[in-house]
């Protein structure tokens, strides 16, 4: 206790989005939480983007998910991709931010609790090795890593692979998102093993289509998945 005294003396906590003092390690000020949008109430069953109207325990699909198939069984997110929740997303995606993976991994405990079983396994969502080396690390595996370990589940870090090298996905519609998502992840064959009957939660930055996710979906159900499910930080909301 008295090392961790010293240490927060010269390093005191700070919020992780806007740095200001905060009484403890790896969370958001009391300005920037109430600025940030965590998701909570009605929300779709599906893709846990919000519904509004008031929950009443009910499963609910938002539109999307009522008129397109997704290859998975339920869904949640922790934010809104808006404001300080998009900040932190592209923090950790591109702007070498990897300690928000502990937070992160935090506020997704909180909604991904509904979907978890005995035999859940958690994967992350891959990247290309190309990808990989640009950004020197994968910030779904640091979620996934992070989120295994606050919810004491097993994690299968390399289930997925991602040899078709796919442009960014970026002002695409939804269309030409799933287009260019065809095939383009695959089982590891040489993982097959430790997903088949089991129950596997997909974990990824941000769902916008939902195209990745449904890609991985198909990839870890040809593996064998007895069902699969979706966790993501934040999750693009229209009008938000």
């Amino acid at each position: 206790m008295r090392l961790q005294s010293v240490i927060r003396a010269i390093y005191p906590a700070q919020c992780v989005a806007c740095d200001a003092p905060t009484e403890a390690e790896f969370g958001l000020c009391g300005s920037c939480w109430r600025e940030t949008k965590f998701i909570g109430g009605l929300i779709c069953d599906t893709c846990g983007t919000p519904l509004p109207g008031e929950d009443r325990g009910e499963v609910i699909q938002c539109d999307d998910c009522m008129t397109i198939a997704r290859p998975w069984y339920r869904g949640r997110a922790a934010l809104i991709y808006t404001g300080i929740g998009r900040r932190l997303v592209l923090s950790l995606k591109h702007g070498d931010r990897t300690d928000l993976a502990r937070p992160a991994a935090m506020w997704m405990t909180r909604v991904v609790r509904p979907l978890l079983k005995e035999n859940t396994v958690l994967v992350p969502v891959p990247l290309h090795w190309i990808r990989l080396a640009r950004r020197r690390y994968n910030q779904a595996a640091l979620l996934v890593h992070a989120l295994g370990k606050a919810v004491d589940r097993p994690v299968c870090a390399d289930a997925l692979l991602r040899p078709k090298k796919t442009k960014a996905l970026e002002g695409h519609n939804r269309d030409a998102r799933f287009a260019v998502l065809a095939d383009a992840i695959m089982p590891n064959p040489n993982r097959t093993a430790q997903i088949a009957g089991k129950s596997v939660l997909l974990v990824d930055d941000v769902m916008t289509s939902g195209a990745t996710l449904a890609a991985c979906a198909e990839a870890a159900t040809a593996a064998g998945a007895a069902d699969v499910s979706i966790v993501t930080l934040a999750r693009v909301v229209k009008d938000a």
